[in-house]
């Protein structure tokens, strides 16, 4: 699962996407991050979004996600094993509303040396991460606002070589059935499927990622440890925000 990511700017994602009428022209939070029930930008069939990092569900009374019985509850990831099934999540799945969330780059916790370390995950080449995610619209009981939200979808990454060593064992179950999490990126030809395509077409594309896609290091740099079986090419740090250069749009 994840807590903390960097959004990329909305112009990074106006050029990408050839956007002409964006919704938010330059939001604070490009280069700080944000975290569960924040606001961050999203991508839909539409278009560019802004809305909150937490879907918002049908029955919630309020902006802060509760449940049924009135508990508050984390809706800022969904497990895609139990996206069509759960009630937060199963309607805006069922209506196809797909999103993908640009990210600069993202963190999880790395407890090998018996403490959490944040590590932070980017793009080797230098791109946004677009992250799987679906969204929905809410609206405000008390004063009739209409609330965007969304959330990233997560799969399963036990069998990773490299994701599989991140978030907090359990010892009480082997290695091959502690369900750790990981986001879902989705590689820029498959952007088209996973925003229009149909249910079946967009989980053709849960998949996880390859090793090689990643630039990584502790999100502090004071923290850098060496991870376990894994070769060079690790970056420590903030790593710098993307630039759109010689990337062409894609419509």
């Amino acid at each position: 699962m994840c807590n903390r990511f960097r959004p990329a700017s909305s112009t990074y994602v106006r050029d990408i996407f050839g956007f002409t009428l964006i919704e938010d022209p330059e939001p604070a939070y490009a280069t700080t991050g944000i975290g569960p029930l924040q606001s961050g930008p999203f991508v839909t069939a539409e278009g560019l979004r802004v809305g909150q990092w937490g879907l918002i569900p049908w029955f919630s009374p309020s902006r802060r996600p509760l449940g049924k019985a009135g508990r508050p509850i984390s809706t800022n990831n969904c497990r895609i094993e139990t996206v069509a099934t759960a009630p937060s999540f199963k309607g805006p799945w069922a209506k196809g509303q797909r999103c993908l969330i640009p990210a600069v780059d993202y963190d999880e916790p790395y407890w090998g040396t018996g403490r959490n370390i944040w590590w932070r995950f980017a793009r080797r080449d230098g791109a946004a991460w677009m992250l799987a995610g679906i969204w929905s619209e809410w609206t405000d009981p008390a004063t009739g606002e209409v609330v965007a939200s969304f959330t990233m979808l997560t799969q399963n990454c036990d069998a990773h070589p490299f994701l599989n060593l991140f978030h907090k064992p359990d010892p009480t179950l082997p290695p091959d059935a502690q369900d750790k999490r990981s986001v879902v990126p989705v590689e820029r030809k498959d952007w088209d499927a996973w925003l229009h395509g149909s249910l079946e077409e967009a989980l053709a594309l849960i998949r996880l990622p390859q090793e090689d896609l990643f630039s990584h290091g502790a999100a502090d740099p004071a923290q850098q440890v060496a991870l376990p079986g894994v070769g060079a090419g690790v970056v420590a740090g903030v790593v710098a925000l993307p630039t759109v250069s010689d990337t062409q749009t894609s419509r």
